[in-house]
């Protein structure tokens, strides 16, 4: 049975207030103005076109402040529409220019200057409205007498009567004049229903407006709208978005009563409902309502997260695209490699509500690969991406500076590390401050990368390369003193340097592809007797050659750095090396692949402290998502463990293969392009089959196993 969420009425208002309207009687557009002020109304509407803001040539009348009032204009008695009046506050903007030469010293004024002292200001005054499916913009022309006024001063109000809006609708003005000297003002106003109406009796549509009922069952949402059977209305969805235009999603001509159901993964915050009624039968007018009751819906709040993306642009752009905007903010921060959480810098981006579906701009003077940009909700991280790393290269092992100077000039030096910002020169036992002068040497002689400046602070980017080299020379140079005496040890004995001079020889012959495709392996832990089924099929693989890296031979990493952080240093350098990404599918795996879809992109919680499987997928899933995983990704599962449907469809889009059945086609993806004839991967495959088989038998014989068929996960259901 579905469960109530909320009884709303359309008829029945969420304004606890009750206005009482002044009525207009008429049709037509009227502007009048406050005395000392003169002003035009041009007929019919003006194309919206803000332009750039230009220098004023000397004084000007720019709005300052938008005031809105709410009236009726009616036809009839009981004919009327909701209508908004708005009052633009004008002030004066710029300043005279002063005299000079002999009139500071009383000399003859200007006569042009003089002229222009006596003449009127004039402006150019745009009104934009909007409110879904309405856009409309007017033009009003105002002037006042140059010599009543002075620069900063208010000079009166221009009040436009009217803009015809919805009941219950939210709408958006802006205010700017022709040319434009500044920002435009804007205001956004939601609009009472019928309960905050005093004449609701002269709106048509408060007569015969629907009770509407929402309710949920499972995953789906239940519009239920209680209409009379005759009474005909148009029904139309649509995203109502603050920042850009308003989109339409869906839209339908109705009779009588209707439910409409939605699944929720098509609810957003902006999602609004707009009625369009023919109160009438006879007469084509029609009255319009909207609401959009999913505002506070925390399944719509994560729905519109789980379809935001982020974007980095080349060279120093960003972008967030989102349905709707989102109260969230942006910040850039520090990826160093091998792991670890992103460190934020300044300068931090705006803190203004982050613009959705538009191209920004980031405050840097040169990119940098370690460099990402963040973006927060209420103080939890939402999104994070550094796809620089595409176009720039892995990332570098630079040490990031932080340069403080004080009103004095005097400045100071700080290095990023994990630990905080290490003082350079400093006594600490850490990296940056056993390198302190060194790295200040390399700031000094132009060796280091500025990332950012303004007055008070600066970022450099300095390498490290050269003293890691110095610190590995001495290894390097025990390495080959050992390998030396070895060589010594071999002429020693002439069969066995003959034996090892052949294997060096087919192994030149051989070239690159001796050392193997690098292959990661990610599976859900689910029992000791899965775990022996994975490690058998990945020792098989090593015997190819493949560079096979697995969580079960990395305990004591993944104990360290978390499984997280293990994967995704294993993955950057898996793809890196034009490796391979091998899903290991089990019931286990995919009730957690299903959990994540359903549930949001937040990451699943692990299912044991080394499964890097559960912390892989909020960054596995995305490449799936965006079509980023043919070519990096391969999937596979055992024979009797699962079936094939049971794969959710989402990661169809990479080769699946069933093991061991199908591992010649397996082993082909798997090897580098002009790897081995088709007759060696035949032995291959039986090799790894052979080792496989007794795995996966032992597996399948064990009660309670997870293939099991009498417990129903045979198939993955």
């Amino acid at each position: 049975m579905p469960v109530p969420w909320f009884l709303l009425s359309l008829a029945l208002g969420r304004s606890p207030m009750v206005l009482s309207l002044e009525r207009l009687v008429g049709p037509q557009d009227t502007a009048r103005c406050s005395p000392g002020l003169s002003c035009h109304l041009w007929d019919g509407d003006v194309l919206c076109l803000p332009g750039s803001i230009v220098s004023a040539p000397g004084p000007v009348l720019v709005p300052t402040r938008l005031q809105t009032e709410l009236v009726l204009r009616c036809y009839q008695e009981t004919d009327c529409d909701l209508c908004v009046r708005v009052a633009i506050h004008l002030a004066v903007h710029g300043h005279w220019e002063e005299p000079k030469g002999e009139e500071k010293f009383g000399g003859a004024a200007d006569p042009e200057l003089e002229e222009s002292r006596n003449a009127f200001l004039q402006a150019q005054v745009v009104l934009s409205f909007q409110a879904y499916p309405t856009a409309r913009c007017v033009l009003l022309e105002v002037q006042v007498p140059a010599a009543l006024v002075q620069p900063g001063q208010s000079v009166g109000s221009v009040v436009f009567d009217c803009f015809e809006a919805a009941l219950g609708a939210e709408v958006r003005i802006w205010s700017y004049t022709q040319p434009r000297y500044q920002k435009e003002l804007n205001l956004t106003q939601h609009l009472p229903d019928c309960k905050g109406l005093e004449v609701r009796d002269s709106i048509q549509s408060c007569w015969a407006l629907p009770w509407l009922n929402v309710s949920a069952d499972g995953d789906d949402v239940h519009l239920v709208l209680d209409v009379s059977e005759n009474q005909r209305f148009g029904l139309s969805l649509y995203w109502n978005q603050v920042q850009g235009p308003t989109k339409p999603w869906w839209h339908r001509n109705l009779t009588g009563p209707q439910t409409i159901t939605l699944n929720h993964t098509d609810l957003f915050p902006c999602l609004c409902i707009q009625f369009l009624f023919q109160v009438w039968p006879l007469e084509p007018d029609s009255v319009r309502t909207s609401i959009c009751p999913f505002r506070e819906d925390p399944r719509a709040h994560r729905n519109l997260w789980r379809a935001a993306r982020l974007q980095l642009l080349p060279p120093r752009g960003w972008r967030l695209d989102a349905p709707c905007s989102l109260p969230a903010e942006a910040t850039l921060c520090w990826q160093a490699p091998g792991g670890g959480p992103c460190q934020s810098l300044v300068p931090p981006l705006p803190p203004a509500n982050v613009t959705v579906n538009k191209a920004l701009e980031l405050p840097l003077l040169n990119v940098h690969p370690n460099l990402c940009v963040q973006v927060s909700s209420w103080e939890k991280l939402q999104l994070q991406e550094c796809l620089w790393v595409d176009s720039l290269g892995p990332l570098k092992d630079d040490m990031l500076l932080v340069e403080t100077r004080d009103p004095h000039n005097n400045r100071s030096l700080c290095a990023l590390e994990p630990s905080g910002c290490t003082p350079l020169l400093s006594r600490a036992s850490t990296r940056a401050a056993r390198l302190g002068e060194q790295l200040l040497q390399d700031l000094q002689s132009g060796q280091c990368l500025q990332l950012w400046d303004d007055d008070l602070r600066a970022l450099w980017a300095c390498p490290m390369d050269k003293y890691v080299h110095q610190r590995w020379a001495l290894v390097w140079l025990a390495c080959l003193l050992f390998a030396a005496v070895l060589f010594l040890l071999f002429l020693f004995r002439k069969d066995q340097v003959k034996g090892w001079l052949r294997l060096l020889k087919e192994d030149i012959r051989a070239g690159p592809a001796t050392r193997g495709r690098a292959a990661l392996l990610l599976y859900s832990a689910e029992d000791s007797g899965f775990e022996r089924l994975v490690s058998a099929l990945a020792s098989a693989l090593c015997q190819l050659p493949l560079r096979v890296a697995v969580d079960l031979w990395s305990r004591r990493e993944l104990s360290a750095q978390g499984p997280l952080a293990w994967f995704h240093a294993q993955r950057r350098q898996t793809l890196q090396e034009g490796g391979v990404v091998v899903l290991l599918f089990s019931p286990g795996a995919v009730v957690l692949c299903r959990e994540w879809l359903q549930d949001g992109a937040s990451t699943p919680a692990p299912q044991g402290p080394h499964d890097a499987f559960a912390a892989s997928l909020s960054c596995v899933l995305p490449d799936f998502l965006q079509g980023r995983a043919p070519g990096r990704y391969v999937g596979a599962y055992f024979d009797g463990l699962l079936h094939s449907d049971a794969v959710p469809a989402l990661f169809r889009s990479v080769p699946v293969f069933s093991l061991p059945s199908q591992l010649p086609g397996f082993l082909g993806t798997l090897q580098e392009p002009g790897d081995p004839r088709p007759g060696l991967l035949r032995e291959r495959a039986r090799l790894v089959s052979q080792a496989l088989q007794p795995a996966l038998d032992q597996l399948l014989k064990a009660p309670g196993d997870p293939g099991d068929p009498e417990d129903g996960t045979r198939d993955g259901t």
